[in-house]
């Protein structure tokens, strides 16, 4: 299933960047220790989180499912260098730090593909490096159900979201957008997102048995994520 596909990738980043810029701040803190070295992004996106990486100096490896040449046209100006790699079965880069908001490896089919993408990052990361991702919690779900449907509306761009919880490890979104189609009329796309929900509980034992010492906790720094979704950082000892 091929998610933010053109219209809504377009909607995401001019609509809802707030994201990554709150949670900026929080996770430059914890690579301060690792500064001059090499951080991996997951899932980068239109680059929200990866010019703030760029901006404080690191030098960036910038992932996302889609193909490099699609990521090239927003690519934010610095040391940065587009891949394109899906988890849990692409390999990760060896890195001094691998970092995620946007809660990319909820995007996976299921528990155990999360396990494995977690397992793969501890893998990468080289001693003393650091991990700092977000990922949604069984949790999310359970404080979602029943959820009305919302809407947002930009200047050139409109988003319509509706809501399920078929099962309690899984989050629906089935999302339409209205973006101007460039002949005086709107163009109407629609995509349905389905996010695997897990015990982050079980979390830092996993990584800690691939040498990741982790903790799970509500918030980047000062910034509070979204009620059930959860930060997950940690040191490569």
């Amino acid at each position: 299933m091929e998610y933010y596909q053109h219209d809504l990738a377009l909607v995401h980043a001019r609509g809802f960047g707030q994201h990554a810029d709150r949670c900026a701040p929080g996770i430059l803190d914890l690579l301060a220790p690792v500064r001059g070295g090499l951080v991996v992004e997951v899932g980068c996106g239109a680059g929200a989180l990866t010019r703030h990486l760029l901006a404080a100096g690191h030098r960036v490896i910038a992932t996302d499912a889609l193909a490099a040449d699609a990521l090239a046209a927003d690519a934010p100006d610095g040391e940065v260098e587009l891949r394109q790699l899906t988890l849990p079965d692409d390999r990760l880069p060896a890195a001094d730090a691998i970092v995620s908001v946007g809660h990319v490896i909820s995007y996976l089919p299921d528990a155990a593909a999360v396990n494995r993408a977690l397992v793969g990052m501890a893998e990468a990361l080289r001693p003393g490096g650091v991990l700092a991702i977000d990922i949604c919690d069984l949790q999310f779900g359970r404080l979602r159900a029943g959820q009305d449907t919302s809407g947002r509306v930009g200047p050139d761009w409109a988003v319509i979201a509706e809501y399920s919880t078929p099962a309690p490890e899984v989050f629906v979104r089935d999302i339409t957008t209205f973006v101007p189609d460039g002949a005086g009329a709107w163009r109407r796309s629609r995509e349905r997102h389905e996010n695997v929900l897990v015990d982050t509980s079980l979390i830092p034992a996993l990584l800690g048995a691939h040498g990741v010492a982790a903790r799970v906790g509500s918030a980047f720094g000062t910034a509070k994520l979204p009620p059930g979704m959860r930060a997950v950082t940690g040191i490569r000892t």
